[in-house]
């Protein structure tokens, strides 16, 4: 599994935020497609914060048995 944890800022990406994130301040993600990866993120964090990237395989692989 391709799973990396970066600090840096990476140019470039559009941000989207879960469709189940409420606007109480409660748990809240956001993930952005970019080149060869799939970056994740808390919402809640102010300036972006660190953020996850995964390998696009990976990330199908994930969200294929998460709508199961």
């Amino acid at each position: 599994m391709s799973v990396e944890r970066m600090a840096e800022h990476v140019d470039g990406l559009h941000w989207f935020k879960s469709s189940y994130s409420g606007s109480d301040g409660g748990d809240c993600v956001e993930v952005a497609a970019g080149m060869g990866a799939v970056y994740v993120r808390d919402s809640k964090v102010v300036g972006g914060g660190p953020m996850l990237r995964i390998g696009r395989g990976e990330w199908a692989a994930f969200v294929a048995l998460a709508v199961e």
